[in-house]
């Protein structure tokens, strides 16, 4: 069944706010075996102009994910979670995520469409500080797949 095209467009209250927390950036820089030391070194980070360690280019995917979760299982756009896979992401930073920011999450429907039976789903994500200025852009793309003939 097509996704109802109605959604395009759709944006969705933002998220609740999210903490960066050193502790966080530390644990995802080692987790993807970045060792760059603007991640895990406030000194290092502030030799380099940052007021404190600075998070992976790919952080942001933590906080934003669970939005993207929030659009795809919403019953009225009528996607079968269980089919979908992650076709795509970008990012497009303002600048950098710190160690101390408090960053909230705001979700729209850019685009539906249906390919060789598969319907693909593209979600902008505007990563925002509380006085609502965007930190950095993040775009994904979803693919639900078709369903198996039986």
């Amino acid at each position: 069944m097509a996704l109802d095209q109605s959604f395009v467009g759709r944006t969705y209250p933002p998220s609740r706010p999210y903490e960066v927390g050193r502790e966080k950036i530390r644990e995802f820089a080692e987790a993807i075996g970045d060792d760059n030391p603007a991640y895990t070194d406030v000194e290092a980070a502030k030799a380099l102009g940052h007021p404190d360690v600075i998070a992976p280019p790919t952080f942001v995917f933590s906080i934003t994910f669970r939005e993207v979760e929030q659009v795809v299982r919403d019953p009225k756009l009528g996607l079968d979670w269980s089919r979908v896979v992650h076709g795509d992401q970008r990012f497009v930073y303002r600048r950098p995520v710190r160690a101390g920011d408090v960053l909230s999450v705001t979700s729209t429907i850019e685009s539906i469409k249906s390919l060789a039976g598969n319907d693909v789903l593209d979600v902008r994500g505007e990563v925002q500080d509380p006085s609502g200025e965007t930190v950095v852009t993040v775009r994904s793309k979803l693919v639900a797949r078709a369903a198996e003939e039986e």
